[in-house]
C-alpha cells in the first residue's frame, strides 16, 4: 500500500509572455497535480517583486499548490517544472504530518 503524504509547491513564473501565458502556466501544472495527486488548495499570490534578478526579470508571479500524493510524484512534478521556460524557480517541500 502507498503511503500518502502531504507536499506544498511554490512556482515562482515568468511575466515576459504576459498573463496569458501565466494563466496557461497555472493551469497547465494545477491539472498536472489533479491528475497524480489530491489537490488539496491553489493559492495565486500574484505579481511580486523579486528578492533578486532572476535571467534579467525583477517581477514574477507567485503560485502556491498543496496537495497529497505519493513520494514519487514531487520528484516527477519537480523534474516538468525545471523543463518548463516560464517556470523560473520552484520548491517543492513535504509537510509534517
Amino acid at each position: 500500500m502507498a503511503v500518502i503524504s502531504s507536499y506544498e509547491a511554490v512556482f515562482v513564473i515568468s511575466l515576459k509572455r504576459g498573463e496569458e501565458a501565466v494563466a496557461e502556466t497555472v493551469k497547465k501544472f494545477s491539472d498536472l497535480i489533479e491528475k497524480h495527486a489530491t489537490m488539496e488548495s491553489v493559492d495565486e499570490w500574484g505579481k511580486r517583486r523579486l528578492a533578486y534578478p532572476i535571467n534579467k526579470e525583477t517581477d514574477a508571479y507567485y503560485v502556491l499548490y498543496n496537495f497529497k500524493s505519493e513520494a514519487a510524484f514531487p520528484a516527477e512534478l519537480d523534474r516538468k517544472a525545471r523543463i518548463a521556460d516560464t517556470v523560473l524557480r520552484s520548491m517543492i517541500v513535504k509537510k509534517d504530518a
